[in-house]
């Protein structure tokens, strides 16, 4: 740990080292090496002619030697790397967090690199204080926060806004990562499903279920709300088809449509960040939290089992754990129980729509319609 070490990890000559480079330098080693290192590097950059500042130099042994005795958190850590002036806020005001440095996509270590460099410009400038921001002065960190806020909310000269441009890259890496995982699902559904016989379709079964089903989506209370919501019915007409209708609400509750319709939210609820949730809201969030591979483990299994056979969530939960259709691990008792709290809201709804009886045990319809709607939920 030396100051060639320090150049190569910033990749600037000496001369134009900043404070964060160097602290930057600092954490990539152990906090022993570069406690050590630190004398060393504040005497060769001084004979260079960048010297940075005492209060720096000071802030950089407090904080190493925190590390060292166990006594720094992360976000000690990250407040004084922040506050070197040019290290931009990991969380700002509005909430606007840069994803880790590893996992930036093109646009955003792009605006990464423009905002260290803006900030080097107004250090240059003597807008910014880094010997304030050391000194943990307040209202040096205010005005640190809001002149990144500014800048992230404002417009670069090509009309892009940075925060926003961040954002919908990491939206569309997690949309396309969704597509991937749900293709890769469909595949391994269909394989599943090609190496079974097909079941007849229970016509009888099928329509005494639509009958009521239409009942239920009639209805203003659970389970219709969510049921329509599932399917994306909410002011809409239904199929007149029976098979039609009952796929598509199936369907919804592996890949849900729409939320909630919005009429009686109040804005006391959107201010009490303590509130529970009402129940179907967390029916709509159980439902929108399981993982492909989850549902993937459980239709399979029903699949290949066949009617008769016992889809409590409990049991659902084991389906998961002990499937060989995908990688997981759930050796955790706890991972289990997360299983079987997200399944308590699927078995309910399933028994409105006959895939499983009173007693939570799969009949000939959900053995015949599951897999066919979970195929059209993830295609």
């Amino acid at each position: 740990m030396d100051l060639d070490y320090v150049c190569v990890h910033a990749g600037r000559p000496a001369s134009e080292l900043t404070r964060r480079d160097v602290a930057r330098a600092l954490l990539a080693v152990p906090s022993g090496v570069a406690l050590v290192a630190v004398p060393d590097l504040r005497r060769a950059l001084a004979a260079l002619g960048n010297p940075l500042s005492p209060p720096f130099w000071d802030s950089a042994k407090t904080t190493l030697g925190a590390i060292e005795s166990g006594n720094a958190t992360v976000g000690d850590v990250q407040r004084w790397l922040e506050s070197t002036g040019t290290e931009p806020l990991l969380l700002t005001r509005s909430f606007f967090v840069w994803p880790e440095e590893d996992e930036r996509g093109p646009i955003a270590r792009e605006m990464f690199q423009r905002l260290v460099t803006f900030l080097e410009e107004r250090v240059a400038a003597g807008e910014i204080d880094p010997d304030a921001l050391a000194q943990r002065d307040e209202r040096a960190r205010e005005a640190y926060e809001d002149l990144q806020e500014r800048w992230l909310n404002g417009p670069l000269p090509d009309g892009r806004v940075p925060g926003i441009a961040v954002s919908d890259e990491q939206d569309e890496e997690l949309f396309a990562a969704w597509d991937e995982e749900e293709a890769f699902a469909l595949g391994e559904l269909r394989r599943i499903l090609s190496e079974l016989p097909a079941p007849e379709r229970p016509a009888a079964d099928l329509r005494a279920a639509c009958v009521r089903l239409r009942e239920v989506l009639a209805d203003p209370g659970y389970p219709g709300n969510v049921l329509r919501a599932c399917a994306g019915y909410e002011g809409e007409p239904l199929p007149a088809d029976d098979e039609e209708l009952w796929l598509s609400v199936t369907a919804g509750i592996a890949g849900p449509v729409s939320d909630l319709p919005e009429d009686d939210d109040v804005p006391e609820e959107f201010a009490d960040l303590d509130g529970d949730l009402s129940h179907e809201d967390a029916v709509l969030a159980a439902l929108c939290a399981i993982h492909h591979a989850d549902w993937l483990a459980v239709v399979a299994t029903l699949a290949r089992r066949g009617p008769g056979v016992l889809a409590s969530p409990e049991r659902i939960a084991r389906f998961i754990a002990e499937s060989e259709d995908i990688d997981v691990q759930m050796d955790d008792p706890e991972d289990l129980e997360a299983a079987e709290t997200l399944f308590s809201s699927v078995t309910p709804l399933w028994a409105c729509l006959g895939i499983v009886d009173k007693s939570e045990v799969l009949t000939p319809l959900g053995r015949w319609g599951l897999p066919k709607a979970l195929e059209r939920a993830w295609s």
